[in-house]
Order: C-alpha cells, then structure tokens, then sequence
C-alpha cells in the first residue's frame, strides 16, 4: 500500500478561536469615539456595591473576563479579555480575591486586578492551654494540613524551631494561643512559622532582661508557665500559683503538680487515677517523683501564665511565703502557707 502523497495527508481540522478583534474595528468604525467610551464606561455607574471576585490559580485573561461577566462587572468577556491583552495586562493578574463593582470602568477594572488580590483567609483560634495534638487538629479543622503532618513539625521541627529550643525539644509551649487569620494556601510549614514568630512577639526586650535577672532561661520560662497555665481556673490566680511553684523551686521542694504527671501519661487531668498509683510512676515530666523542672511545656501558655512566671505573688500581706494552694470543690482557690493549713483546707473544701 502506497503512502499518502503530500497532496492526499489527512487534515487536522482545529477549532477556530472567536476573535474579537473584527468587533472592535467595527465598534471603532461605526461608533467611533461614542464606541470606544462606550467599551471602557461602567457597566452600571450607579451600582457601587462591591463584590468578591476570587482569581484561582492558573487563570488566564479569558477566565478572568468569564467570571467577570457572571458576575456582572462587565458587558463582555470578550471585549475585556481583549482589552487586558491590548494594554499588556493580561499576563499581570494574579490569584486572590478582588473586591469589585459594576460602577468601575474597564480601565479601573483591569488596573484593580493587575494591583495584586488579597489571600483568602481562614480564621483559628487556638485558646490559652492547648497541648500540641489539640493545635493539630484545630488547624487540621481548618483545612491547613491533616494531623499528623502537623504533629510532624511540632515534634521534629527542625528549621522551625526558635534558636533557645533545646536539642530534642519539641514546639509544645511555643505555639502561642491567639486568634490567626491564615491564608488559605498556606503551607504547613508557613503555618508553624506565624505561631512561633507570634511567641517570640511576647520575647520584648523588658522580658529578656527579666529572665536574665531571675535566671530563668527561655525553655524554662515557658515550662513553669505551661504548669501555671494548667493549675489555674482564672487568671487572676495565677501569680500566687506562680509564686508557690517558685517557692518550691528555691528550697528544693517537689512542685507536685497534677498536670505535669498526666502529661507524661499521655492523660488528660480526668483521666489520672491516683488510686492506681499514677502520681508515684515516675517518668520525666512527674513533678512528684522528681524535683525541679519537669523535662518540658506541658502546653501553650497564654501572655497571663507567662507573665505571672515572671512577677509572682509569693507572700501573703504579712511576708509568709505560700507553699501550698488547692481548687475547692466549687472551684474557690485556696492558698496556704503550711502543709497543716493546706491539709485542713482539703478537709472543709474537698471532703
């Protein structure tokens, strides 16, 4: 069989592309100026209310000018997309949300778009006391990352983590408890980074010189604020609960605090069975089997725990220091100076 001479090969037929071009030389031909101001006035002068446009990524000039007209900003697609490229602007708009309105001309259209779009955001608040798996899974809600990508930063955050993390240490206390308005199409990784560069925002240069004079370094900071944060049942609290940690720490005395033992269980506080002996197992972070420190943030402490580290109300109005304090059963906060006052309290408070 003979192969098709040149003559005979098959013919790709193409779509043929509307052009606009034709349209416009007619408009100028016919209407002249009339046409031309025509094609660049509002398409409704009197309509100024705004709406969102949002520019996905990939959009070209045509798309762009298709959501345009569904949204009834523009007469034309056609007409606009051809201006954008007329003009040289049709490579220049990219991905974000547009605020719009018919009563913008065409050059006020194509000038707000090449300008540059805002991100679309989604808001996350992560409340004061927050343990690094619930942080996970508040932006995994979000529809940031799943679980265990962010889980992944937390714990091995490698470039992300500030430069006084110890060696090993995981991002628990530094993702700092505030409300975020994080782009949409973030990464991961940006993620991480607003949340710590929000908890160094708290690192002023009066709080440096704080630490350096009470000889605290930051990780350390951080983990008796975490503590405070989990003792207290208002914020007001916080300064004597500091102040009783910190007592401790001066004379040697074991903090004994139950949050810190669930912690290193895994637990949350409900779940400690002290019956079962949970607060006589050591581990790291038992702050009863174990003087001083536990091994780090038990959760993210919010501006209140933090500073209450760092101005404690140690004494009571007479000058004794508090050693002892307990949340009654109706949640009355109950500082004592002796184990014999702290003992009775439990009997008339807890009993």
């Amino acid at each position: 069989m003979k192969a098709p001479s040149p003559s005979q090969a098959p013919v790709t037929l193409r779509p043929k592309r509307r052009s606009w071009w034709p349209l416009l030389v007619i408009l100028l031909a016919v209407g002249g100026y009339g046409g031309v101001q025509w094609l660049l006035s509002p398409l409704d002068a009197n309509d100024t209310r705004l709406r969102e446009l949002e520019v996905l990524p990939g959009w070209g000039a045509s798309r762009i000018a298709v959501a345009l007209a569904a949204e009834g900003l523009i007469r034309e697609a056609g007409l606009f997309s051809l201006y954008l490229r007329v003009v040289g602007l049709d490579t220049a708009i990219g991905e974000g949300l547009y605020d719009l309105s018919p009563a913008m001309s065409t050059p006020e259209l194509a000038r707000t778009l090449a300008a540059g779009g805002r991100p679309r955001l989604v808001r996350v608040t992560i409340p004061e006391g927050f343990r690094i798996i619930d942080v996970a899974e508040r932006l995994a809600e979000a529809g940031l990352a799943d679980v265990e990508t962010f889980m992944a930063l937390f714990t091995a955050p490698g470039d992300l983590a500030p430069e006084w993390l110890p060696e090993g240490a995981t991002l628990e206390g530094y993702l700092f408890p505030a409300t975020y308005d994080i782009p949409v199409r973030s990464t991961p990784e940006a993620v991480v980074a607003m949340m710590v560069r929000r908890f160094q925002q708290e690192l002023t240069g009066e709080v440096r010189q704080a630490l350096a004079a009470q000889g605290f370094s930051v990780h350390d900071w951080v983990i008796l604020a975490s503590i405070v944060q989990s003792e207290a049942g208002a914020d007001a609290e916080m300064p004597i609960i500091a102040g009783v940690f910190r007592n401790r720490l001066d004379i040697g005395m074991p903090l004994q605090a139950d949050p810190t033992v669930a912690y290193g269980f895994g637990k949350r506080m409900p779940e400690l069975d002290v019956l079962a002996g949970d607060l006589r197992r050591d581990h790291p972070w038992n702050t009863y089997t174990r003087v001083g420190l536990p091994k780090g943030p038990i959760s993210n402490p919010g501006r209140p725990a933090l500073l209450s580290v760092l101005n404690p109300q140690r004494e009571n109005a007479q000058g004794e220091r508090y050693l002892f304090f307990l949340h009654g059963r109706n949640r009355e906060f109950r500082p004592n100076l002796t184990l014999e006052e702290h003992n009775r309290d439990v009997q008339q408070f807890l009993r």
